[in-house]
């Protein structure tokens, strides 16, 4: 085990159901602290973090790191990742048209990670559309299902390595197709799309298709070993943990079934760093909108109608797998919940400020449940208890919110509030959506 003594490890989790800056923070605090890698700890291609350059030019993260834009600064996809190659290509060329010409130059996979293929991507699709009006709020990009097949098959799972290994990879992706094709057989397709997922799953040739449109991806960023991320870790400045979705979509924390195979936590930093055998403190901080949003189904009590039409979204459109995006007001209920879930933090950091002034938000501090009780807090589980979470669920779809009897006033007003809820220090706080509107928590009174 190494100490690194000489590196400073920090970790950005988001504390609601996503979409809360944590690609805004992970692009401010690389220029701010200059830092060298920017680490995927969890989650796949389903992630979105969204950076926007004061030139205009913009880029959804999906699977690089967000702290791209920034010469040298390399990207870790960690053990616990699911990768998916071809859309790594795809963001590849996106990043090459908005000026980041080196991406796979600075990427390191571990050749541990999982691998999204297009039947697993199929498998999750065709699953979601099984499930009708009760959707789970898949991306569509078979995160689940990569993860699913993992567990209930481990040996047969495909893991980044394997693609050195051609006659193992497509023995392993024509066991993969023939499975999730059995899976479905006596699926009647009721939508057009349904029907070519189908007929994806009937094409023999799609392995070896699939497998030669990943190559590229492997020869520019070839499997690397936990020693060899280790050492990249290891380097002297500062190592960013750049979390993916939110802790109230993990999937042992959040609200069942409406969540993402994903773990997002300060353990899970954690357990990266002590599998790159680093012995070593990180700061973790975690980060929030100033009014809460969700994308696609699953509970939300303060969502706000009027709050959707205030709010302009430019990078979260309400079409795709998820379906609409939501905005809802701040709810201390489900931030505490969220920080018993996470894990112990250092401090906040908040975008959207800038949004506060005139928007009528409201801090919503309890629900009246169905049956008219009051509900202060939520009860958390020690263990991990998908029943107890889907008891939550039906809690939450019942409950109506309980706001404080006046709006918050200024970006000030919230960060004061958020600070007593939650007992945490606001480190860092957002006025719009580039890394030059970032404020540390002294210069937030001095911005409104």
């Amino acid at each position: 085990m190494t100490t690194a003594a000489t590196t400073r490890y920090v970790s950005l989790l988001g504390l609601g159901f996503g979409d809360c800056g944590k690609g805004l923070f992970t692009d401010h605090l690389c220029g701010a602290w200059q830092a060298h890698t920017v680490v995927r700890f969890n989650g796949g291609a389903q992630a979105g973090h969204n950076v926007v350059l004061a030139d205009g030019r913009h880029h959804t993260f999906s699977q690089f790191g967000a702290g791209s834009f920034h010469a040298g600064v390399a990207t870790v996809l960690a053990g616990p990742v699911v990768v998916h190659p071809t859309a790594l290509r795809v963001e590849e060329e996106a990043l090459r048209r908005v000026g980041v010409s080196d991406a796979f130059a600075r990427l390191l996979i571990d050749a541990r990670c999982r691998v999204t293929t297009p039947f697993h991507q199929a498998a999750g699709r065709l699953r979601e559309r099984v499930r009708g009006a009760a959707a789970h709020g898949s991306c569509g990009v078979g995160v689940g299902e990569t993860v699913r097949q993992a567990l209930a098959a481990p040996d047969a799972a495909l893991r980044y390595g394997d693609l050195l290994h051609r006659a193992r990879t497509l023995e392993k992706l024509e066991a993969s197709r023939t499975a999730v094709r059995r899976a479905f057989a006596g699926m009647v397709p009721s939508h057009p799309e349904a029907a070519q997922e189908l007929a994806l799953l009937d094409d023999a040739s799609l392995s070896q298709r699939w497998f030669d449109a990943a190559m590229p991806c492997v020869r520019l960023s070839p499997p690397a070993s936990a020693d060899a991320i280790g050492a990249r870790l290891v380097r002297p400045g500062t190592v960013l943990f750049e979390g993916a979705q939110g802790v109230l979509l993990d999937e042992w924390r959040g609200f069942h079934p409406h969540t993402t195979w994903s773990t997002i936590s300060t353990a899970a930093v954690e357990a990266v760093l002590h599998d790159a055998g680093i012995d070593a403190p990180v700061q973790h901080l975690g980060v929030l909108r100033s009014y809460l949003t969700r994308h696609g189904p699953g509970p939300f009590p303060t969502h706000d109608r009027a709050l959707d039409a205030r709010f302009a979204e430019p990078h979260n459109a309400d079409e795709g797998w998820q379906g609409m995006f939501r905005r809802g007001h701040p709810d201390a209920v489900l931030l505490r919940y969220a920080l018993a879930a996470v894990g112990r933090l250092d401090g906040l950091v908040v975008s959207h400020l800038d949004a506060v002034e005139g928007a009528d938000l409201r801090w919503c501090t309890g629900y009246r449940a169905t049956g008219g009780a009051n509900v202060a807090s939520l009860p958390f589980s020690d263990e991990p208890d998908l029943d107890h979470q889907h008891a939550l669920t039906q809690l939450l779809q019942g409950a109506q919110p309980l706001y404080e009897s006046d709006p918050i006033g200024t970006a000030q007003a919230w960060v004061e509030r958020a600070e007593s809820f939650s007992g945490l220090p606001v480190r860092f706080g957002a006025f719009g959506p580039t890394r030059d509107t970032v404020r540390v928590r002294e210069q937030i009174r001095k911005t409104v």
